[in-house]
């Protein structure tokens, strides 16, 4: 140490004697300067680290269930040196089945699939990892991370979504980027009291608000506001894709690509279906004799409202991928349905890329919907699907008749696939994963894929890794350590984001998806790790399914 850190450390604990060893060496870490403020964050080497930066007022008090409000000029000094809370967490669990391989079971913990994080309704906070040499010169690509948990739970500081793997990988390319990750709050409150108030799909409404921190303050810290790239996985991946179509399509500048992987948008149908659930949380709460249900809820205690949201069906209980809380258009921020938004034109015409899972396990449907798997009869099997699973939606009897042809009671044709009568763990199980995963994902995808195949730049992927994992096979989640594991997609990622172009470094060249050669790269196990496949598996599945939730969104 020089003689001159030397001083400057005993500065700092005689004028701060109640401070910490480790906040006086954090402030002499990378700061930047923000309105007058001066945040003070980590040095990792390569990278500077700087977290739990606030992007907007905390939302509590009269403030939550509101529309996000921007955060007051920064001013004094501050430590970002430690992640913010999670957003609120709905209190699920993961009831794991008899006879799961420790492989298995360490896959699903490894992947944080049932974490739960501490959390705080002032929650919205946001993080970046930029090169240690960026300066407000530099004027780097952004890639913004907005990670899954449906839309229920999860956490950017779980140890996975480590933003200082994509920024050494793009250091080591030479095309160096910056990374920015946020808490996505618990924001989907749905009825006709949300919709009339405006307050509809206020996690997005957050994502959005962080769009905008980042043009008015990423310059900060190197980056480049008008080359931001929204990139997110699963719920995060729905997330980026709703932001494609929200708005009326306009992306007001807030970024120029996207990049989605294992999901893209869900095919919901208006804020006024969950008008149910909100009845009941207002039951729960005691606010059902109030003449203004929502102000209501705004005024309780955090816990007890809380604790009515953790009554809610969860993504782990019966109902399964019937989401409690889903986004849903709410005729202002999301105008129509979202497969009728695509179909009318209506997105944001940014380059993007989509990936899935091929044709995937869901693997968080471990779960007590496994109950209808066990000893169902064909009966009991469609009737969970139209009753419980699409919610008794006008879905008729001979459209169940349909659908249950399609996906048949036979391990062969289940999920995990090319897997024969293996991987069961009962006789409904790879039917029912089948049909979640189609419904839920790849057919979506498919969708938005051939509706905008040569109307704007897409590439599509597809992960068949991690196929011999036992019973679940290529589960979902499983591609996130594709990127974050930093194999080949870290460098396709970091390429896009720079170049809105995903090839460049790969052995394989990544043709555009087009109608008319609708090719994937995929990723596989083995000696040959990746290879270009079409999307022409499972057609007249795809096609029904999409069909069906248009006429009956979710």
């Amino acid at each position: 140490m020089s003689i001159t850190h030397r001083c400057l450390q005993a500065l700092l604990f005689l004028t701060a004697g109640a401070w910490s060893v480790a906040d006086a060496k954090a402030l002499l870490g990378p700061s930047v300067k923000l309105d007058s403020g001066t945040f003070t964050g980590t040095s990792l080497g390569t990278v500077s680290q700087f977290l739990g930066i606030p992007y907007a007022q905390p939302p509590v008090g009269d403030l939550r269930l509101r529309l996000p409000v921007a955060n007051l000029p920064y001013n004094g000094t501050h430590l970002a040196t430690a992640f913010g809370p999670a957003c609120p967490q709905q209190n699920t669990g993961l009831p794991l089945p008899p006879g799961l391989a420790s492989e298995t079971i360490d896959m699903i913990t490894n992947l944080g699939i049932d974490a739960i994080f501490p959390d705080s309704e002032d929650c919205l906070t946001i993080n970046i990892v930029a090169p240690s040499t960026a300066t407000s010169r530099s004027k780097l690509p952004v890639v913004l991370w907005i990670y899954g948990g449906g839309f229920e739970r999860g956490t950017a500081s779980f140890p996975l979504y480590d933003g200082s793997v994509i920024v050494d990988r793009s250091i080591l390319l030479g095309i160096p980027v910056i990374y920015a990750s946020l808490p996505v709050c618990f924001g989907f409150l749905a009825s006709k009291e949300v919709q009339a108030a405006g307050v509809g799909n206020l996690g997005l409404q957050d994502q959005r608000q962080a769009m905008r921190w980042i043009q008015k303050y990423i310059g900060a810290f190197g980056g480049d506001p008008t080359k931001v790239t929204i990139w997110g996985e699963s719920a995060g991946a729905i997330s980026v894709g709703l932001h494609l179509i929200a708005n009326n399509g306009n992306s007001e500048g807030l970024f120029r690509a996207a990049f989605m992987e294992s999901g893209s948008f869900l095919p919901v149908g208006d804020i006024t279906e969950g008008q149910a659930l909100y009845d009941t949380i207002v039951e729960e709460t005691g606010c059902t004799g109030s003449a203004d249900t929502l102000q209501c809820l705004r005024a309780l205690p955090f816990d007890v409202l809380k604790a009515a949201i953790d009554k809610s069906p969860g993504i782990f209980d019966f109902q399964s991928l019937n989401l409690a809380w889903p986004p849903r258009a709410d005729g202002v921020f999301l105008t129509d349905h979202p497969q009728k938004l695509v179909q009318q034109g209506i997105i944001a015409n940014v380059p993007f890329v989509s990936g899935e899972l091929s044709p995937r396990k869901y693997g968080c449907r471990l779960n007590k919907y496994f109950e209808i798997q066990m000893n169902s009869t064909e009966s009991e099997f469609q009737d969970y699907v139209q009753n419980i699973l699409l919610r008794g939606i006008g879905v008729t009897d001979a459209e169940i008749s349909q659908l249950a042809s399609l996906y048949p009671s036979d391990l062969t044709q289940g999920s995990p696939y090319d897997t024969g009568v293996t991987d069961a763990l009962s006789p409904q199980f790879k039917r029912l994963a089948s049909l979640q995963g189609d419904l839920t994902f790849l057919a979506p995808r498919r969708f938005l894929l051939q509706n905008r195949a040569g109307k704007q730049t897409i590439f599509a992927f597809l992960s068949k890794r991690f196929k011999t994992l036992p019973v679940l096979g290529a589960m979902h989640v499983t591609d996130l350590l594709n990127v974050y594991g930093g194999e080949e997609l870290t460098n396709y990622l970091v390429r896009f984001v720079n170049t809105l172009n995903p090839n460049g470094f790969g052995n394989v060249l990544w043709p555009q998806y087009t109608l008319q050669s609708p090719q994937m790269l995929t990723f596989l196990d083995g000696i040959i790790p990746t290879t270009i496949t079409m999307d022409t598996f499972r057609q007249n599945q795809m096609v029904f399914l999409n069909n069906l939730t248009l006429a009956h969104p979710l």
